[in-house]
């Protein structure tokens, strides 16, 4: 999203996000009179790059007018047959921008949007430092509807002070607290306003917690442990860590967990941070750090002065206690290929074990209609590809 004002990006004072959409406005803000748009094929071929957007925007435009229903503006995109509809008022000045995108969306996935106004449900993390007060206070006013408080040990009085001033301070946030393995750290953040919690300590690809702390529990006991406790208060559960497959997601969610986390699963899409570059053997690899890693710790750059060691509590100290690797993700393309696998696959686990929701196979486990049996090497082995002389696994269909 970004305006512009004399040839030259304008960002919003709070300076958090640009705030349009590629439209160019009189004063390069809201409520200023709209001018035109610049869309990627008038900028893709032009070949001087020093030129004010004004030489390349497009002027005419289909508007419509504010007050203009949903309905309305989508019998709109199928008359004009465009992508981006601003709604302008009586003066032609910019209000807001409706998209085809943001239509298609709202009809495909009704839960993913607020029931007024038809906006996406924007989550965003902070840490428990008291300097994060400030940038919740700027994600609020932007209309913040989920915060996550980040921490690699939860149950601290750090956490807690500020779950308290959240709750305090902007009621209407759900806060997603954590991370935490014990029910008796699930007492402490619930009893502090906690709304959800994240499972697990010491089983992400990239975590090295248990073996150099000694502390950290298997992440099957602990979210079955923890959302059992949490689900007596209503609380949903997040299983964080150690998910490399799908078969790991369908065993996250009948232990009690209502969502997974994936990071390294998802760590060599093209949507994720890190940079790419090819390896030794030739392979297209793109980088992938934990937050524990000494990389991250000492990089002052990406995300602010020490981000690094200060979730850790450890900026200020001498010796830095690693508890996390650096290195490189295989190149797996856009997201995109991923979440409608994991979508059917998900579907598909839960016709096999024979129940309609999530919720039934909560139930199924919590009244021993669903059960988890211990398998034996021999099981284990049985239950994956063998016998084979040779064969292709591929995991989903492009």
């Amino acid at each position: 999203m970004g305006a512009y004002r004399d040839g030259k990006p304008n960002w919003c004072d709070s300076g958090f996000y640009p705030v349009l959409d590629r439209l160019i406005s009189e004063n390069g803000t809201l409520h200023s009179k709209l001018l035109g748009i610049v869309a990627s094929q008038d900028i893709q071929f032009h070949s001087q790059s020093d030129d004010p957007v004004t030489t390349v925007m497009s002027t005419k435009l289909v508007t419509a007018p504010a007050g203009t229903t949903l309905a309305e503006a989508n019998e709109v995109f199928r008359s004009s047959k465009k992508g981006k509809l601003p709604i302008v008022d009586k003066n032609g000045s910019l209000v807001s921008l409706l998209s085809r995108n943001d239509l298609m969306k709202n009809i495909h996935y009704p839960l993913a949007s607020k029931v007024q106004p038809k906006q996406l449900i924007c989550a965003a993390a902070v840490s428990t430092h008291d300097a994060d007060k400030f940038r919740l206070q700027k994600l609020v006013d932007v209309a913040l509807d989920l915060v996550v408080v980040d921490c690699s040990q939860g149950h601290s009085t750090y956490q807690i002070s500020m779950i308290k001033y959240i709750k305090e301070n902007f009621p209407q946030l759900d806060v997603i607290a954590g991370n935490i393995v014990t029910r008796e750290q699930a007492a402490a953040l619930i009893a502090a306003g906690a709304d959800g919690l994240r499972i697990g300590m010491g089983s992400g690809s990239a975590c090295i917690t248990q073996e150099v702390m000694a502390v950290g529990r298997p992440r099957a006991a602990a979210v079955r442990s923890v959302s059992s406790f949490a689900a007596r208060f209503g609380v949903p559960c997040i299983a964080d860590g150690g998910v490399s497959n799908l078969g790991h997601i369908v065993k996250g969610l009948p232990l009690g967990a209502s969502a997974v986390m994936m990071g390294g699963l998802l760590a060599g899409t093209t949507e994720t941070p890190g940079d790419y570059f090819v390896s030794n053997e030739g392979q297209l690899v793109k980088t992938y750090r934990g937050m524990g890693s000494i990389a991250v710790m000492e990089d002052k750059s990406k995300v602010g002065d020490n981000a690094g060691t200060a979730r850790y509590f450890s900026e200020n100290d001498k010796v830095k206690v690693v508890q996390g690797v650096a290195g490189s993700a295989i190149d797996r393309g856009s997201i995109n290929q991923f979440v409608p696998y994991f979508v059917a696959g998900v579907q598909y686990s839960l016709q096999n074990i024979g129940v309609r929701s999530l919720d039934a196979l909560h139930d199924g486990v919590n009244h021993g209609q669903v059960r988890f049996e211990m398998r034996s090497a021999s099981a284990m082995t049985e239950n994956n590809v063998h016998g084979i002389y040779s064969y292709e696994k591929n995991i989903y269909s492009s």
